[in-house]
């Protein structure tokens, strides 16, 4: 099923539960492939559902529907100066494993508030889910429904748009939404410390983050992911530790000075002008160095590590004594993005149980972004709930799709 308008939207979810058919919900599909394999006997696509129905530059305030390219979004941005702060990440490219500098995954809108996806950015502005402000939706009682508006004063009572974003379409099929837009910064530059270490990066990036510098993006790459870069300065270096600084262009060119000045210690410090920088973090925030890491050979598993930047090293290392592995660092190492070699004696669920136990230890969690369908329906793709949050977890879910027609199992089994 393929719904052009909110009303078919509505019949098509009540045919659904009329009949008890589970229901596939998707966008473009670019993320069909992330969380596990939905429990569905039929599909329902939003791909026609799509433009943006309202966008106020003066207010900061747009309103798309779902299906709406965020090419074309961010296209229509652009010509006004503006961006989606957030920095909102496509992963088509990493969850095919396809390697194509030229590649566009086609990622939707409502798939990105959907899958609640941010970029390098996230440290200095917030996830996507700050960032809705409404939505109009049907939930799987095939009940259409309104959360919020185009101001964040219209918010009260329950914010069920923030509660949708990062659902997985698990809970209600949204048919628009309302989102703040920013202005885009004047300039933007990119401090590189070539040579570091992971542990040595990791103290670089903290001083740049919590100095006066107003860091926008800090991330690491070891010396073989940084050779995969298309930024021929990056692929040059033995390992990249790179800080982006965004803002008009004096203020960026004083606190670049600055910043290289306060980080000497750690090595020569060089810097990359406003394309470079665009290029790199395009990298970084579409996650590149892990599309087809060569030397792990086809077929490789993607984590998704968030945990407490002091612990980012030592979870790496614990992973690594057991796993054949290649690891970046993003967020200023609150984020890892770890690659897995399969091993032929090692079954899907003892590899992720070395993983868990590595970031459990740590305080931090783990969503496993690419594996095969059945390494997907056998292992926990997103961090197993404590029993009393798994059963809330339940009883939203209940209550939005008491039937599970919507996504069921997406998340969790069972849900």
């Amino acid at each position: 099923m393929t719904p052009g308008t909110p009303e078919e939207v509505l019949d098509a979810v009540a045919e659904a539960l009329a009949e008890g058919t589970p229901l596939e919900i998707l966008g473009a599909g670019t993320k069909r492939n992330y969380g596990r394999p939905a429990e569905a006997g039929r599909r329902l696509s939003l791909s026609r559902l799509a433009g943006i129905t309202l966008y106020e530059p003066n207010e900061l305030v747009m309103t798309a529907r779902p299906g709406t390219p965020l090419a074309e979004i961010e296209a229509n941005l652009d010509r006004n100066g503006q961006q989606l702060a957030f920095e909102p990440a496509d992963y088509g490219a990493v969850l095919k494993g396809a390697e194509d500098r030229d590649k566009t995954g086609g990622a939707t809108i409502g798939g990105i508030f959907a899958c609640n996806l941010s970029g390098p950015r996230r440290i200095a502005a917030g996830a996507a889910r700050d960032h809705i402000l409404g939505v109009k939706a049907v939930s799987g009682r095939a009940e259409a429904f309104k959360s919020g508006g185009r101001v964040v004063k219209n918010v009260t009572g329950y914010d069920m748009s923030k509660l949708l974003t990062g659902s997985f379409g698990t809970l209600a099929v949204m048919t628009e939404v309302t989102f703040k837009v920013l202005p885009a910064p004047d300039d933007s530059r990119t401090v590189v410390i070539p040579g570091l270490d992971d542990r040595a990066a990791l103290d670089a990036m903290t001083k740049a983050l919590t100095g006066p510098w107003e860091v926008t993006a800090a991330a690491h790459l070891p010396k073989p992911l940084a050779q995969r870069s298309w930024v021929a300065r990056i692929a040059g270096a033995n390992a990249a530790t790179i800080l982006r600084l965004e803002g008009p262009a004096p203020s960026v060119a004083a606190r670049a000075k600055g910043l290289g000045e306060g980080l000497a210690g750690f090595g020569t410090v060089g810097e990359l002008a406003h394309a470079d920088t665009r290029a790199l973090w395009r990298e970084i925030r579409d996650v590149h160095p892990l599309v087809s890491p060569s030397a792990l050979g086809p077929g490789c598993e993607v984590w998704r590590i968030a945990a407490p930047p002091s612990e980012a090293t030592a979870i790496t290392g614990r992973i690594a004594g057991n796993l054949r592995t290649q690891a970046f660092y993003d967020w200023g190492g609150g984020l890892i993005w770890l690659a897995i070699g399969a091993l032929d004696d090692m079954a899907a669920t003892k590899r992720a149980a070395i993983v868990r136990a590595a970031i459990g230890e740590a305080g931090g969690h783990g969503t496993l972004i690419r594996a095969d369908a059945e390494t997907r329906r056998t292992v926990p793709v997103f961090q197993p709930e404590p029993e009393a949050l798994a059963g809330l977890t339940r009883r939203v879910k209940e209550n939005f799709d008491p039937k599970g027609i919507l996504n069921a199992g997406r998340m969790y089994a069972g849900v």
